[in-house]
């Protein structure tokens, strides 16, 4: 018995030893962008590892002073708002209508989940090209909406896996009650599904928000106007024809990164929660 809890505890106690590991490793880049952004961009180039020698703070003036962060953090959460909502109305319509519709045939079902989730083996930047000129056919290059709905688009595969792994095991006891009671669709899922899937909501929720913020290839290559500029696209600003400014940019790349991981950690719970719950009950 004595055995027993010491093979416990040492299992324990070695894989916290390994997690701890783990963090210490994986906050290594992050470390060593803080210790770039106090440095001049000599010692950035000769001495990449040391500590700085003092605190300069000129990193963070340059910065502030080149990338205009209201009108950036003004369309980002434009683009990170409306991305969102069309996103999880489109993707929670599908997987309702997957786990809660009767098909006529069970392979047409299989088929149209399938289709769905191939969008997980198709990199988005490969179909840059296409993407592109849709916009232009369309006419909404340097819109909001030509960098919306290639972003949503691009979610929906991993937002349909997590709902429908979730709706699969969830119990149809509660919604097959209110529709005996008379209970619409459109209620039925606004007042019984939808709060009973907050912690997968909430966790899909943060997942599309970092992507989008995140995003840079599409919205470089669909955004062309100054005045449209995104967050993620401000550390391209720090980048000359000769030259870049290694210490700007470094310091630009903090003050984009830093929301993140305050927004991040502020939802995590709910992050852990949904995932759990998606697991055990799939």
């Amino acid at each position: 018995m004595l055995d027993e809890k010491k093979k416990k505890r040492i299992g324990a106690a070695a894989l916290s030893a390994v997690t701890v590991l783990i963090t210490a490793v994986l906050m290594i880049p992050f470390l060593w962008l803080v210790v770039l952004a106090f440095k001049t961009n000599t010692q950035i180039m000769n001495e990449p590892f040391a500590l700085p020698e003092s605190m300069n703070w000129g990193n963070f003036k340059n910065a502030l002073a080149i990338l205009p962060l209201g009108s950036m953090y003004k369309n980002t959460i434009i683009i990170v708002a409306f991305t969102q909502i069309l996103c999880l109305v489109v993707t929670f319509m599908c997987s309702f209508a997957l786990t809660r519709l009767k098909f006529r045939s069970r392979k047409l079902q299989n088929g149209i989940y399938l289709f769905l989730l191939s969008g997980l083996m198709i990199p988005t930047y490969i179909l840059l090209f296409p993407i592109y000129r849709i916009n232009i056919a369309l006419k909404i290059v340097n819109t909001y909406l030509s960098v919306i709905l290639p972003l949503a688009a691009s979610s929906v595969s991993f937002n349909t896996l997590l709902f429908v792994g979730f709706l699969k095991g969830f119990s149809r006891d509660i919604e097959e009650a209110a529709i005996i009671d008379g209970c619409s669709l459109m209620k039925l899922c606004t007042y019984i599904t939808i709060p009973l899937i907050k912690p997968v909501l909430a966790t899909v929720t943060v997942f599309n928000v970092l992507y989008v913020w995140n995003e840079f290839p599409l919205e470089v290559t669909l955004i062309q106007n100054p005045a449209m500029r995104t967050i993620s696209m401000g550390v391209s600003m720090f980048r000359g024809k000769y030259s870049i400014d290694y210490g700007g940019l470094v310091a630009g790349a903090l003050l984009i990164l830093v929301p993140q991981l305050i927004f991040y950690g502020f939802f995590q719970k709910y992050v852990v929660g949904g995932l759990t719950a998606g697991a055990v009950k799939g």
